[in-house]
């Protein structure tokens, strides 16, 4: 008798197991069918399957069949929908929102805002409950709202501050000042905040092409450090936002004040210093490591300033035309003194490096470079990494002498010790460049080709406008005599050898008038130039460039440069400002329209 129970029982379930299945089946065919009617516009029949739907699961279907009903404009049944939700979900203030968007759309404003201010009023010390609602209310674009929801909530619940919500919203209402305030007072609550706010302030100013919220952040952090005991993580932010900025000049004051703050033995004014460095703001760089070497020569970053100082000092000197005698000599002395000081070893190996590229490339010693990068090579305890840094450096010596075949081979080791970092992408991008300057065009462009994939976006950069320098110039219908004149042009710069390469390129110019590489002929004509430090002729020949081929790949490269050459060289900001605008405006896309643009900003005094 039991075991009938037993079966029966079994079978009682099974059948109530179908039936449930059966159910929930036919419930999510519904929903299914309703979210189809609502995405093609056929509301009527989506609210009939919605309203199915709601009766086995209101909270799934609640949304759209809301949203249906308010389309449709039947106001008394999305009313009467609403309210049975929140019967149902009695603590969810966004329902008051519902209802008072339903107020609004029959033009029942009072009745709107009481249902806003209603939910507001009933607001507790649930922090999830508040953020809902303030979102809620700004994607109903009711930011006021939220702003009125979140300082509502800070007030019931002190501990936490609802900082980042506010801010968001005064961002989203178009309240700069105020948003920047919210961000900072949160530092005040707790500094663990910097790296938050930290990130979402960069973002906010990468993606301001007007320059506005890094203008009112600088103008806020500045007022607020000049008060009596003001936090260090005021002073570290501005820090950090004159780099973001590029303002080196004002970063070095400031790094100069936190070090003494916090006695910091001039690590941060050393760092900023290579930074300075990297931008190639070489004159601030050499400020920076002077201050560290003032604190003397018992601080632990004394021998690394001296030695960061000399290089510094070395490109500066080299970056823009050819030092002068007296330049030449006074970089080598330099090199002597801190040498003889400090010794020829792992320490000073970078010093050596630097040594060594200056008396290859000006002062025309390039049997004693090939010995220092060689001693260098074979020094005990020298990095992999620097030993490689160290071949291709010899390997482009080896080229400024003439020795091809050299280079190619200390190219080759490094793409062979290196095959999946940058450091072998550039040797093996130093070896297609290498086979470009001797004619051997096809070989090089299947190398370029390999490379335009790489990972480090300079060397991709460099390997596809190398590529399509050739490619443009070897096609079916062109022939190789012209880019054969240019390559010998390119190769006799490289070495040195600026008459020489004038003289090429003039010959290309003559024999094939009207040439596709006119405009890169103009171009390296102007780079020319530069180095033999006949500034308004290199002017001349940008100013072709720009003129001629202002739809061509070099145009907006040729405006860049203009500007450099009459901000650093001319000393002219009126015809540099025109310059980076022209910039600007004709090439907005194009990679150097971040750094024209704050070169710009610059010349034009908002940066103070």
């Amino acid at each position: 008798m039991s075991f009938k129970i037993a079966i029966t029982f079994a079978a009682t379930v099974l059948i109530a197991l179908l039936s449930i299945h059966k159910i929930s089946a036919q419930a999510q065919n519904n929903l299914e069918l309703a979210n189809q009617y609502y995405s093609t516009g056929e509301y009527e029949k989506a609210v009939v399957y919605y309203a199915r739907h709601y009766n086995y699961d209101p909270f799934a279907s609640y949304p759209g069949y809301l949203k249906c009903l308010t389309l449709l404009q039947d106001f008394k049944e999305a009313e009467k929908l609403v309210k049975k939700q929140m019967k149902k979900l009695p603590n969810e203030l966004a329902l008051y929102i519902d209802l008072g968007k339903l107020y609004a759309a029959q033009n029942e404003n009072d009745k709107a805002n009481q249902q806003y201010e209603k939910a507001i009023r009933l607001l507790t010390q649930d922090v999830g409950s508040a953020i809902r609602l303030g979102y809620a209310f700004a994607e109903a674009g009711l930011t006021g709202k939220a702003i009125e929801t979140y300082q509502t909530a800070r007030k019931l619940n002190p501990t936490y501050p609802f900082g980042f919500e506010l801010a968001e919203m005064y961002a989203r209402d178009g309240k700069l000042q105020a948003m920047i305030e919210e961000y900072l007072n949160l530092l005040m609550v707790n500094e663990q905040y910097y790296s938050n706010v930290q990130a979402i302030m960069q973002n906010k100013i990468v993606n301001d092409a007007s320059g506005a919220v890094s203008s009112e952040l600088r103008t806020e952090l500045l007022r607020r450090i000049q008060k009596p005991s003001s936090p260090i993580v005021y002073g570290d932010m501005i820090y950090w936002l004159f780099i973001q900025e590029k303002d080196f000049e004002s970063a070095l004051i400031q790094a100069k004040a936190i070090d003494k703050r916090l006695d910091e033995g001039g690590a941060r004014i050393l760092s900023l210093g290579r930074m300075c460095v990297a931008n190639e703001k070489y004159e601030t760089a050499e400020k920076c490591f002077r201050a560290v070497i003032e604190k003397g020569e018992k601080n632990s970053y004394y021998n690394t300033a001296r030695i960061e100082l000399v290089n510094a000092s070395t490109k500066r000197l080299t970056s823009q035309g050819l030092p002068s005698a007296e330049e030449l000599a006074t970089l080598n002395n330099e090199h002597v003194i801190v040498l003889n000081q400090l010794g020829r070893n792992l320490t000073t190996a970078s010093l050596l490096f630097s040594y060594a590229h200056l008396k290859a490339f000006y002062m025309n010693q390039v049997d004693s470079a090939v010995s220092i990068l060689t001693e260098l090579i074979d020094m005990p305890g020298i990095s992999p990494l620097f030993k490689a840094q160290c071949k291709l450096e010899l390997g482009d010596i080896y080229i400024f002498k003439g020795e091809v075949w050299e280079a190619a081979l200390l190219y080759g080791q490094v793409d062979k010790d290196f095959k999946q970092e940058a450091i072998g992408r550039e040797a093996k991008f130093r070896n297609a460049r290498l086979s470009y300057y001797m004619g051997e065009f096809e070989w090089a462009a299947a190398q370029l080709n390999v490379l335009k994939a790489a990972t480090s976006q300079l060397i991709a950069n460099d390997a596809l406008s190398l590529s399509l320098l050739i490619i443009d110039n070897t096609g079916l219908d062109s022939i190789t005599g012209p880019l054969m004149l240019y390559s010998k042009a390119d190769l006799l710069t490289f070495q040195n050898n600026y008459r020489q390469a004038l003289d090429t390129l003039d010959l290309l110019l003559n024999r094939f008038a009207n040439h596709s590489l006119t405009d890169e002929a103009w171009f390296l004509k102007a780079r020319i130039f530069i180095q033999l430090n006949q500034f308004d002729t290199a002017a001349y020949y940008f100013n072709q460039v720009v003129l001629w081929y202002g739809n061509d790949i070099l145009a907006d490269d040729a405006l860049y440069q203009l500007g450099l050459l009459y901000e650093n060289k001319l000393h002219n900001k009126e015809k540099a400002m025109v310059a980076y605008e022209t910039l600007l405006i004709k090439y907005p896309g194009s990679l150097l329209a971040s750094d024209a643009r704050r070169r710009f900003r610059t010349l034009r005094g908002d940066v103070n």
